[in-house]
């Protein structure tokens, strides 16, 4: 129990202090390539996954903010109750991540793997901070509009409808190229913001 609380429960700050630390330089990048989570729910969950639409309502701000101020806000009230015990941090750390984890897991098998993704409140500090860094960039005119793009975006973004603006303006992107890869005319590209 102690590898547990202490290990794994305060490797979840780190986790989380790294995408923050991250998003100053490139957004969203940690979540899409460095995220253990993100890696489960990309790799294994999607196998499952119904892979539907993310709710529009998840990716909302206001939705965002409030799970972010009711998570973190439970979490230091927790932790409150015994502030000095490295003990007792770390397992509210690890109690966090099992309940999130549970709603990921809840929310990929019905709609889709990435569903948990769209408001963690990692991710929105993320979005806040770096979104706008290192854009998706796009080619126009080599562009087919056959959205391979998107069916390989693991975050269920739409990418061909910003084709004329010639960069793809989404604050949420995950950086992790899949898009890039699954382009056959090799129309996309990063862009340095």
């Amino acid at each position: 129990m102690v590898v547990i609380t202490i290990g794994l429960g305060w490797s979840v700050p780190l986790v989380m202090i790294a995408g923050i630390i991250g998003s100053f330089f490139r957004g969203r990048y940690v979540c899409g390539n460095l995220c253990p989570r993100g890696s489960f729910l990309d790799r294994i969950l999607a196998k499952v996954s119904p892979g539907k639409h993310i709710p529009d309502f998840f990716r909302g701000m206001p939705f965002r903010i409030l799970i972010m101020v009711l998570l973190m806000g439970f979490m230091f009230f927790r932790g409150a109750a015994d502030p000095t015990n490295v003990y007792h941090w770390g397992s509210v750390f690890w109690m966090m991540c099992l309940v999130t984890t549970g709603i990921a897991v809840i929310l990929g098998t019905a709609i889709h793997q990435r569903s948990w993704c769209s408001f963690c409140p990692i991710g929105t500090m993320q979005n806040m901070i770096g979104g706008q860094k290192d854009q998706l960039a796009m080619a126009a005119d080599s562009c087919k509009e056959c959205k391979l793009c998107e069916k390989a975006c693991p975050f269920d973004l739409a990418i061909v409808q910003y084709k004329d603006l010639k960069q793809i303006p989404n604050r949420d992107c995950l950086k992790c190229s899949e898009c890039i890869s699954a382009c056959p005319r090799n129309s996309l590209s990063w862009s340095q913001a």
